[in-house]
């Protein structure tokens, strides 16, 4: 069985922010370090599923039209195609797990924008 690590220092950055950490063949885990406040992020549906767990700060999940508050020791799943959106309100860090992996073959790259 072959085991895999992947230090914060080392991971790979994604083009929206957050930092890959882990990724198997089913599942992968990615970090949204220190993501600060701002206008929401573009309404977008994306081609996996996403549970999430906060670290520290607040955001707000636009998740199919429901605004749900998101703060330290909260958990959320966005499901497969799901049309949402974030807004951050305080420095925001927060664990999630994507599946399939986000990372494989550029699935966040592959989203759908959405015009609210």
């Amino acid at each position: 069985m072959t085991q895999l690590k992947v230090s914060t220092n080392d991971a790979a950055h994604g083009e929206l922010g957050q930092k890959y950490l882990v990724t198997g063949e089913h599942i992968a885990l990615r970090l949204w370090e220190n993501e600060q406040p701002g206008a929401p992020k573009e309404a977008v549906a994306r081609p996996y599923e996403t549970v999430g767990y906060v670290l520290q700060g607040r955001a707000e999940l636009i998740l199919e039209g429901q605004t749900l508050s998101l703060e330290p020791g909260d958990s959320w799943v966005v499901p497969h195609q799901a049309v949402h959106s974030y807004r951050i309100l305080e420095a925001f860090t927060a664990v999630e797990a994507t599946h399939p992996p986000a990372q494989q073959a550029h699935a966040d790259a592959q989203s759908i924008q959405v015009q609210a």
